[in-house]
């Protein structure tokens, strides 16, 4: 029973995060006047196929790793487009549309998560408070004088790295440690110092100013936040709190929750090119499945912030500048716009290849990661 419920989230989860992205490339070509010829989902022989009247063909295949949007394209070699129908081509739009259908797919992977996570918090979500449990030694909260039972209540981004002294602001209030956490890896993973308001049921309320310098470094060798010192004391559930929003506060909150995701999430993309992030941490099918069906056993709320965290991962994978990629696709037009001339189509058949390459050895290696965490003993 566990396989299959596991199975069936992988699924769900591969179906509405891929229909979504391809989706949005779909609706922006409509709204573009660009003919689609193929929306589908899915790859392999097709197990459901409807031609609709305004002659796109829906497809939904059976091995569900990915999709992909069809376009009318005077570029693609087997297409024979009637005169008639040369304004509807992608090729014959201006630079801005053809950059804008590109874009649209991972912008509305970004959509749909901050969507998943203004839902959660407008049904009330439950909330592990910023109770902080005794520093490591040598960490930089225990140099601070940080103690068992501070509770974080308020943050503050500093002005200036280089400040000796910050002019203080207004603090953002902290709802919860999974708030606290995301800005402390913001600040950590873009090297900007930060500042806590804290309470203590003894000594009161007080500040603590972490400055950029003081800051631990990504490495792929030891755990930032560990390095920093600032964990969560494991709270009875009983004595959690609850995040319930208003529908504009709920879309505020998530659209400012999906931002910081990014932000980090890009910064640790990028840190597996520079040798910042371990390449270990690249995870594959078997980690996406075993996540889905965890979260699924667990409950619908957490569910749904998985997929809203991999809708992110998804939408921030395909702006990589790697051929058949999106962000290959808009590299091209980055091109275009500065030498004022398109990529021959041979240049790009060529660079295809070293994007097919690159993009079946990253899948290689997070397959292999895969394999060491459950199945290597």
């Amino acid at each position: 029973m566990q396989a299959i419920v596991t199975l069936a989230a992988f699924l769900l989860a591969l179906g509405v995060l891929v229909s979504f992205h391809e989706f949005g490339h779909f609706l922006a070509a409509r709204c573009c006047g660009v003919r689609v010829l193929r929306f589908a989902v899915g790859f392999g022989k097709p197990l459901f196929t409807y031609h609709a009247q305004n002659k796109t063909e829906w497809v939904l295949a059976p091995i569900p790793l990915g999709g992909y949007v069809k376009l009318l394209d005077g570029r693609g070699r087997q297409q024979v487009i009637p005169s008639s129908e040369e304004l509807q081509a992608f090729d014959q739009k201006p630079l801005w549309q053809r950059s804008l259908i590109v874009a649209a797919g991972p912008l509305a992977n970004f959509l749909l998560a901050i969507i998943f996570f203004a839902f959660i918090y407008l049904t009330g979500a439950p909330q592990l408070p910023a109770f902080i449990q005794s520093p490591p030694e040598n960490s930089v909260a225990a140099r601070l004088g940080l103690t068992q039972g501070d509770r974080v209540v308020g943050w503050l981004d500093l002005d200036s790295t280089k400040d000796d002294m910050p002019s203080f602001g207004e603090f953002e209030p902290v709802l919860s440690w999974n708030s606290l956490r995301w800005n402390l890896m913001d600040s950590i993973t873009g090297e900007r110092g930060f500042a806590l308001d804290i309470q203590n049921p003894s000594s009161g309320s007080f500040i603590k100013t972490f400055y950029a310098k003081d800051l631990p470094k990504i490495s792929p060798e030891s755990d930032p936040i560990l390095a920093l010192g600032i964990l969560p004391v494991l709270t009875p559930i009983d004595q959690w709190g609850e995040l319930k929003l208003g529908p504009v506060d709920a879309v505020v909150f998530a659209s400012k929750r999906v931002w910081v995701i990014t932000k980090v999430s890009a910064r640790l993309m990028v840190g597996l090119f520079t040798g910042n992030t371990s390449l270990k941490q690249l995870g594959g099918p078997l980690s996406i499945a075993d996540m889905a069906g965890k979260t699924a056993r667990v409950g619908w709320q957490p569910y749904l912030a998985f997929l809203a965290m991999m809708s992110i991962s998804i939408g921030l994978l395909n702006l990589l500048p790697f051929p058949m990629l999106d962000g290959g696709q808009l590299l091209y037009d980055a091109w275009e716009l500065v030498a004022g001339k398109r990529i021959t189509i041979s240049m790009q058949e060529q660079l295809q290849k070293v994007g097919f390459i690159l993009l079946i050895s990253m899948s290689l290696l997070a397959l292999f990661n895969d394999l060491q965490r459950y199945i290597s003993p």
